[in-house]
This record gives C-alpha cells, sequence and structure tokens, in this order.
C-alpha cells in the first residue's frame, strides 16, 4: 500500500535519529522553503584574482554617480572591488627611503633600514625607488612597485622578505629603496593567550615587574627608545606592555633607565601615543609550573570595521584607527585612505548614524589621541555632519557616554528605529533625541550579551544575535529563540575564536547565518541557519546547519545578488604580495548558478545531502485484535516494514539524484552498515523497486557532481508490515 513520507522542515539535533521521528536530523548546503528541503544555490568568483590575508570585513556602498564598490578588509591589506578590479587603498603607517638590501642563495632577503621600522612580522611592506642589490640575480623590477610580507623581524631596523625565486649570489647592505609599510591589522587566527601554568616546566618567578613612563612616548615606528622610571627589576631584553601596545626591547641600560633596540606594535598589537606616568608592564617573565600565567589572554584577530558617510568610506583598525577614504574624489581608486583628522586612535567599533549623520566611536578613548585611555565601555560621537569634531560644546552635538552593564562593547548595528548596543552581557538601544543630549541611551536586555563583535543581524524591525547561552531577538522585547540544533552549535564551536564569528542576512530566502570555527579549528568552516520567513509561514522556528566556510558577508542591496568571502589559509598564491602570504581570500557572488566557479572558469560541484530521521510502523487493531486499514508509519516500531518500492518526486530536478535507504532494527545500530542504495535518480524515474526490510528507515538524498540540482516533492512508499522480530 503507497503511503506519503511528509518530515516537517529544518534540523532537530536535539534528540536521537530515533527521537526524531518525522523530521529532518541533518545534512549539508541544504536550505527549507515552503517546507520543503533544496540545494543551496552556487557561486561564482567576482574577478580573477586572489587577496592577500583573510577577509573580516566586507561592505557595500555606491557613489553620485551610481558607481558600485565593495570595500574588503583583509588582516593584511584594505580593498576595494569595483568594474571587475581590485583596488589597493590601505594606508600608510611610515614612509622611510634609504633602505638596502642583503642576499643569499635562498629566497629569504633582508632588508635593513635606515631607522626603526616599527612593523611587525607578517606586516606589508610597499618598495618603490628601487636599485636592485649588484651581485644578487635580482632585478630592480623584481621589487619596484611590489608588495611584500615581513617574513621576521631580526631587530628594530631589519626585516626579511620571500621572494618568488633565490637569489643566485650573497650580497650585504648594497642596493636601495624606499618603504611604505603599512598599518598592523592584526593575525588572521584569534588563539588564547598565556594561561594557567605557561611557559617552562618548574623555575621561579618573583611576577611581573610594573614602573611608569618617564616621558612621553609618541605614535611613530622611530620612537623605539623608551625611559621608564626604573628598569632595575627589567631583564636585559624582552617586551613590555604600555596599554594595550606591546613593545620589544634589546637592550636595558640601567643607568639610564632606557630600553631600547626594540619594535613597536609586537604580538599582533596597534601603536599608540603614551604619556608620561603611565604604568608599564614587562611581560617578558615566565611563570613556574602550576602557576597562574601574568598574562592570560586572547590574541585578538586583525579586523575592520567598515561603513560609509556618503560617498566617504569609514574604516575603522579593531582596537586601532580611523581612516577615511572618498569614492567621490577625482580617480579615487588611485588613492589610499587617510587618518581622519581629529578622530580617536584607539576604538572597538565605529558607525554613521542614520538620518541625524554622527560618527559614533565605540569602546573608545576618553582623552582622543591617547589610546591608553581606551575604556572598553565608553562611547563618543562626533558634531552632526562631522568627521573631525569630537569635542562637546553648547553650539554643537558631539557628546560621550559610558555604558553600565558589562565589561567591553562587543558589537553594534543600525536598527530601524535605534542603533543596537551590545556588551559581554546587556544589549542598549541609542537614540537620537535632539539637543541637550543628543543620544538617549536605553538598557532592554541583561544576561544576554554578544558572542563577538559580528554576531548580530537587523532584519525589518527585529534584532538577531548569538550570545554565550544561546541565540536571541529584540523587536520591542527580549526574546531567547527556540533552536533544535542550539547543543549541536555551542558543543561544536571554537570558543576561543568568538570574534571570526560573522552573521550575514540572505534576504532572497529570508536567512539568517551564522558562519564560525568549528572545534579544534582556528578558519570559519561551519554555519548555522534560521530562516525567519518559514519560522512565520509555518509558525515553528526553523534551523539548519551546513559547511559553508564564509569569512564576511553582505546581502543584497547595492550588488544584485549576496557577496561572500573564503579565506584559503593553505594557499599563499595571492595576486599582489610576493612570497608568501599566510593564506589568501576569494570573493564570490552567492546564489548564481549550481556550482563553484572559480577563476578560468574551473567548476566543482557543490554537493549537497539531507537526512531523515528514522520511520517506523505500528498496524492498527480493532477492539477484538484484529488488523485494520493501513499501518501507521508515526509507529513504535512494533512490526518490521518491508519496503517493496518508492515513489521520487521532486518539485524541481536538473541532472541525477541519488536516494538512500538506511536500515535499522534498533536504535544502537549502525545504519550506515545496512543501507540500501544508494539509488540513482533520473528526471525519468517512475519508480525504485526494493527489497527493504527493517524495524526504522531513514531517508537521504543528496547529489554528486557538478550542473546537478533538486527541491525534494512528496515520496511515496509501497510499503507493508511484516513480522515482529
Amino acid at each position: 500500500m503507497l503511503q506519503k513520507v511528509n518530515f516537517l522542515p529544518g534540523f532537530n539535533k536535539q534528540v536521537t535519529p530515533t527521537g526524531a521521528e518525522a523530521q529532518w536530523t541533518g545534512g549539508d548546503m541544504v536550505r527549507f522553503r515552503y517546507g520543503t528541503p533544496e540545494k543551496i544555490g552556487g557561486w561564482d568568483q567576482l574577478g580573477e584574482d586572489k587577496l592577500t590575508g583573510a577577509a573580516r570585513a566586507l561592505h557595500h556602498f555606491d557613489d553620485n554617480a551610481g558607481i558600485k564598490y565593495a570595500a574588503i578588509g583583509t588582516n593584511r591589506i584594505l580593498y576595494v572591488y569595483s568594474g571587475g578590479q581590485y583596488y589597493d587603498i590601505t594606508p600608510i603607517n611610515n614612509t622611510i627611503a634609504g633602505c638596502d638590501f642583503s642576499t643569499d642563495a635562498t629566497t629569504t632577503v633582508t632588508i635593513t633600514f635606515p631607522s626603526p621600522h616599527g612593523m611587525s612580522e607578517d606586516d606589508i611592506v610597499f618598495l618603490d625607488t628601487v636599485t636592485a642589490p649588484p651581485g644578487s640575480g635580482y632585478t630592480d623590477a623584481d621589487f619596484e612597485d611590489k608588495k611584500f610580507m615581513a617574513t621576521s623581524i631580526p631587530t628594530a631596523t631589519t626585516i626579511t622578505v620571500t621572494m618568488a625565486s633565490a637569489a643566485s649570489g650573497t650580497t650585504t647592505n648594497v642596493g636601495s629603496a624606499r618603504a611604505q609599510t603599512y598599518y598592523t591589522v592584526g593575525p588572521e587566527q584569534e588563539l588564547g593567550g598565556y594561561g594557567f601554568g605557561t611557559g617552562q616546566y618548574s623555575g621561579t618567578s618573583s611576577g611581573p615587574a610594573t614602573t611608569t613612563l618617564a616621558t612621553t612616548l609618541a605614535d611613530s615606528a622611530l620612537a623605539t627608545t623608551v625611559v621608564l622610571a626604573n628598569t632595575a627589576a627589567f631583564p636585559t631584553s624582552g617586551e613590555i606592555r604600555i596599554g594595550t601596545e606591546d613593545i620589544s626591547f634589546a637592550a636595558n641600560d640601567t643607568s639610564t633607565n632606557t630600553l631600547s633596540g626594540g619594535a613597536r606594535a609586537v604580538n599582533g598589537t596597534t601603536r599608540a601615543a603614551h604619556t608620561a606616568g603611565v604604568t608599564v608592564t614587562n611581560i617578558s617573565d615566565y611563570v613556574a609550573w602550576g602557576e597562574s600565567s601574568s598574562d592570560d589572554v586572547t590574541l585578538e584577530p586583525g579586523l575592520w570595521v567598515l561603513d560609509n558617510y556618503g560617498t566617504t568610506l569609514i574604516a575603522l583598525i579593531y582596537n586601532g584607527k580611523c581612516f577615511e577614504w572618498d569614492a567621490a574624489a577625482a580617480n579615487p581608486t588611485g588613492t589610499r585612505a587617510t587618518v581622519i583628522s581629529g578622530a580617536p586612535t584607539a576604538s572597538r567599533h565605529v558607525l554613521v548614524s542614520p538620518v541625524d549623520r554622527h560618527l559614533i566611536f565605540l569602546g573608545t578613548e576618553t582623552t582622543i589621541g591617547d589610546s591608553t585611555t581606551q575604556d572598553d565601555m565608553y562611547i563618543r560621537f562626533s558634531d552632526q555632519e562631522s568627521l573631525s569634531d569630537y569635542t562637546p560644546t553648547a553650539t554643537n552635538t558631539a557628546g560621550t557616554q559610558r555604558l553600565a552593564n558589562g565589561s567591553k562593547i562587543m558589537g553594534s548595528i543600525r536598527g530601524r528605529d535605534a542603533i543596537y548596543i551590545w556588551t559581554d552581557s546587556a544589549i542598549f538601544l541609542m537614540r537620537f533625541v535632539g539637543q541637550p543630549f543628543t543620544f538617549s541611551f536605553e538598557q532592554v536586555g541583561t544576561n544576554c550579551g554578544l558572542i563577538g563583535k559580528n554576531a548580530c543581524m537587523e532584519v525589518d524591525g527585529t534584532a538577531f544575535w548569538m550570545s554565550e547561552n544561546g541565540f536571541f531577538q529584540y523587536s520591542g522585547q527580549l526574546q531567547s529563540m527556540p533552536c533544535l540544533v542550539e547543543d549541536y552549535v555551542f558543543d561544536d564551536l571554537n570558543s576561543t575564536s568568538r570574534n571570526l564569528i560573522n552573521c550575514g542576512l540572505n534576504n532572497l530566502f529570508g536567512e539568517v547565518n551564522w558562519f564560525y570555527c568549528s572545534n579544534g579549528s582556528n578558519v570559519v568552516d561551519r554555519v548555522v541557519t534560521y530562516n525567519y520567513l518559514e519560522s512565520v509561514m509555518l509558525k515553528k522556528p526553523i534551523w539548519y546547519t551546513g559547511s559553508l566556510p564564509r569569512t564576511s558577508w553582505e546581502d543584497s542591496s547595492i550588488f544584485d545578488k549576496p557577496h561572500a568571502c573564503y579565506y584559503d589559509n593553505a594557499d599563499d598564491a595571492s595576486y599582489d604580495v610576493v612570497g608568501n602570504t599566510n593564506g589568501i581570500t576569494i570573493y564570490y557572488e552567492q546564489e548564481t548558478g549550481t556550482d563553484q566557479v572559480n577563476a578560468g572558469g574551473a567548476v566543482t560541484a557543490v554537493t549537497a545531502n539531507v537526512i531523515s530521521g528514522d520511520f517506523d510502523i505500528t498496524q492498527k487493531r480493532a477492539a477484538q485484535g484484529q488488523l485494520l486499514g493501513a499501518p501507521d508509519m508515526r509507529g513504535d516500531g512494533e512490526y518490521i516494514m518491508k519496503i517493496r518500492r518508492f515513489i521520487p518526486d521532486f518539485i524541481n530536478q536538473t541532472g541525477d539524484t541519488r536516494i538512500t535507504l538506511m536500515l535499522r532494527d534498533y536504535p544502537n545500530s549502525t545504519a550506515a552498515s545496512s543501507s540500501l542504495g544508494p539509488f540513482t535518480i533520473t528526471t525519468s524515474t517512475d519508480k525504485v523497486d526494493t527489497r527493504a526490510r527493517a524495524r526504522a528507515i531513514a531517508l537521504k538524498i543528496e547529489n554528486t557532481a557538478a550542473s546537478q540540482d533538486w527541491k525534494l516533492g512528496t515520496f511515496r512508499l509501497d510499503i507493508q508490515p511484516d513480522g515482529r522480530r
């Protein structure tokens, strides 16, 4: 007897396959639309190039002439994409002429600067006005107008870079070049810092030595000599921390209390100015076994925050400076971003308020220009229609506010009628009210802080976000979101890499996606999706998971379809940096075609699958005990069931699809060892004859090759009860 097989939409990973009767338990590269699963759309590479580093921010905007731009901030370089081309608009930190080269018979070249360079390992340097080192085998063209990544930092005045080919001879301090150093953004990963028992096994530790800064230390790569009140307790070489900046030193002159021969902004930190009298901590010391470390921190990744002020791109280095780039300027793609004059120099977040047009810095300095005063809960906003005026007066709307609930501001987004601000423990609404207060601040929730900087999204007046303890939404009232994949996601999540979580809206299908690093991975490789349209239509929460790795996402609006970035940490062949790059980013247009298409038309199949929970049968009985009618597929497995055939049904099918029946007699049995199939289903397949016999059966639907697409309809099974064993 033929019976329809219907499953509830979305995944249920909170129970076993046996408990998930009439539900889907998992899959990959699928979504639910109108209640049934379907394969997601493909993606196509935009441009032919691979970008340097891991993309951590993506922002779309256009100019007054309608020219479309995509700003892409990697942990190395700030790009804009327009007209199928990429342009490097990264601001220049320092320009130092008179550099020379040293080579040996390897790909390593040492560049010597006439003064301290202030670079950190993996920073980018641009070389021009080059005279190649004679006798090395290299020509001017090997260095001229080219970018290199600093492979190592031997001293405060030298770096090493990796060439595409080895030198043919050995040279020492010959040739010449001008070096333009890029600002340090930060590492491509978020890693745990020193923790319990870190360092040398056994030994002694007197704890970190501290003192104060004797003189002002300028925000300059040349300012590497540090004068302290007392250096007697400091080692002969090592590292110090002032505020949020780490500084290395190679010499300690205790007679003058001077540390020298080091480099600024090491360990991925951001260089800043420091005033006399601030605390200086020696972070070179180790701790003994069994003692807690003096530096229990998480090294935050290199991130950007991007927004636009009219045609001007606003670009903030996370916990660093803020820059502007005007798309309406003459030859904009031939210019670089520059520091916003008068703006704070160390902030966690920035955005432009809608309508009233204030530039708002969050987690920023209490004293502008002094990064040591950065307060993670402090907010500062400009005068209306100004990027440079932040001093409150009686005649302007500039101002400040410190939030009270939490230890740090995690993130912020614009909403339909307010700005949402999350700390690590609460959510606030920020609204423009005009003078004299300019903005009002209202706490609307607690114990619901944001898990990572980009883990939030607003859709049609409702904010969605991921917290440390679940998913939440706010649309006038704080609500915890029921989620049937919640335990799976949080068990799967690499909690150290919280700031790599990014939330992306796919409004074409009503999806809010959270992309995250799975447990054991420092690279984004998983996604969890909430379908708000399906949830409203079916009046139940619809969630599903997958393996779509995207480090940033921007919905369709400026561009016709969503765009997203993929980071490959195993590929060093970027288009614009010579030698090693520690990974590349590929920029994709999503929801196009059925496959993944890369540069040159290289096609890779997008393989999708969905797996049901187990279903079984119970035979209905009359009061006298005789069997009645058809077997009930929502049964309790009282009877073994026999399936003689099934009739496939696809609303849409392109190419072949595979069906597997996974048979199981007991919940702890391994279904994979007793599967039946896979059966290849073509567009002309009417039925499939089977000899399936089991107490419980699960259904798997998948495609395995390129140019295949499918959307499930309603399957029918020819099923009858068999014996009880």
